[in-house]
């Protein structure tokens, strides 16, 4: 039996560029290091462009489990070598904290949230844009990162910042996803020559959960080579 593909979760508030880094994430992993990727939508905003409208309370927890399923049915594609979440039933969880003072989701969304083996947190520096749709206002993508924060940190999850503009913020994001896989996806970084652990973010306002997460990844290639 082959091993399971190695799922990466984007996660992040309303604006920050989850899905264009997947996209990037995507393609760099196919076209130039022979990766067979799929890529998992985000069904809440899918289900937001059919209805037309953001979801109420009761409609939250089908949305998580569906998202959920999505990613199972991803991971279960015979011959996949890497799955990408264009987030999990974790930030559905979290708007329903935000919306509903609902916390009934978090249980099985960080559950579900297990199968995945690197998280990757979008950064805040990218500028808000509106969409017309769901997204609320930069105050609200601030509370959503809070919860987040909060929630993963709580939970024991570790999670990578990603930050930057273009494909700088894809490189960043690169350079941990082959961390997580045992690869060399970017460039040689001299930091890393030197048995040094690199910053892969330029503003990371919580630099904790940088050291706690290439942590958990050096110590287990460590592992894996002795």
């Amino acid at each position: 039996m082959s091993a399971p593909p190695f799922t990466v979760a984007l996660l992040g508030a309303e604006s920050t560029g989850k899905s264009g880094l997947a996209q990037a994430l995507f393609d760099t992993l196919t076209a130039k290091h022979g990766q067979h990727c799929v890529m998992v939508p985000e069904h809440l905003r899918d289900w937001c462009q059919r209805q037309d409208r953001a979801p109420e309370q009761h409609e939250q927890a089908a949305i998580a489990a569906e998202q959920s399923r999505l990613i199972a049915q991803a991971r279960a594609t015979p011959r996949v070598h890497v799955v990408l979440a264009d987030t999990t039933a974790v930030m559905v969880a979290a708007y329903s904290e935000q919306y509903f003072n609902d916390l009934s989701l978090w249980p099985r969304a960080l559950a579900a949230h297990t199968d995945c083996d690197l998280t990757l947190l979008m950064g805040l520096d990218l500028p808000w844009v509106d969409d017309g749709l769901c997204r609320d206002s930069p105050a609200a993508r601030e509370d959503t990162d809070a919860i987040l924060r909060a929630r993963l940190d709580q939970a024991g999850v570790a999670y990578q910042m990603v930050y930057g503009n273009g494909d700088k913020r894809a490189s960043h994001a690169l350079r941990t996803v082959g961390a997580g896989m045992g690869l060399t996806l970017t460039a040689q970084d001299p930091f890393w020559e030197q048995g040094r652990r690199p910053w892969s973010c330029e503003k990371c306002s919580d630099p904790a959960c940088e050291h706690r997460l290439f942590r958990d990844l050096i110590g287990s290639q460590a592992r894996q080579v002795t």
